[in-house]
């Protein structure tokens, strides 16, 4: 590794020795849907909607039963809400097809509804211990101000410029502590 690549991590890890996810969940498919919610608005403001919501219908066959319209009336609060809701009964509908489980699998994830490629990153990160770089807003911004990245650069460049610069084992607590230090 390089000095920088040094100085990064170590930095981070003295700045952020503890990062983790901050969207509050208990069941998988709880964190597959707030990281969809998730976009365009602070994890704060999801853990505000979700928390009430996962515990009014505290399984998929329940959410399930609600009509799109119910689902937006739930999480009106946070942005883009009416996409969202539509998002968010299609994947619960996908996922009880898939017998009401995440699958570990960036193929099926990627077809659903809502999902791309920042969301399977954190999904497959947090469920299931897989190194990944889930590149969001504050990622994006950081790795370009500390030269890890061109401004010019979309997130799938950012994304697989980080995974060439820092060793596999840093990248999913490097996505975190790069989330923490961007805020």
């Amino acid at each position: 590794m390089t000095k920088k690549v040094n100085l990064i991590i170590d930095t981070l890890n003295e700045l952020f020795p503890n990062p983790k996810c901050e969207l509050n969940y208990t069941k998988d498919y709880e964190l597959l849907l707030a990281v969809m919610l998730s976009a365009q608005t602070t994890d704060k403001r999801v853990n505000m909607v979700t928390g009430p919501l996962f515990q009014k219908y505290d399984t998929l066959e329940k959410l399930n039963l609600l009509t799109i319209e119910e689902i937006e009336n739930e999480i009106k609060t946070i942005g883009m809400y009416k996409q969202k809701a539509r998002h968010f009964k299609s994947i619960v509908s996908d996922l009880i097809k898939l017998g009401g489980f995440v699958p570990n699998d960036r193929d099926v994830l990627i077809n659903m509804s809502g999902v791309g490629r920042k969301t399977i990153n954190v999904v497959l990160s947090n469920l299931y211990n897989e190194p990944c770089i889930a590149v969001d807003t504050h990622v994006n911004r950081v790795s370009k101000r500390l030269d890890l990245a061109k401004d010019s650069d979309d997130v799938l460049e950012v994304e697989e410029k980080l995974m060439n610069t820092f060793p596999k084992e840093h990248w999913s607590r490097l996505h975190h502590q790069m989330v923490l230090f961007g805020r």
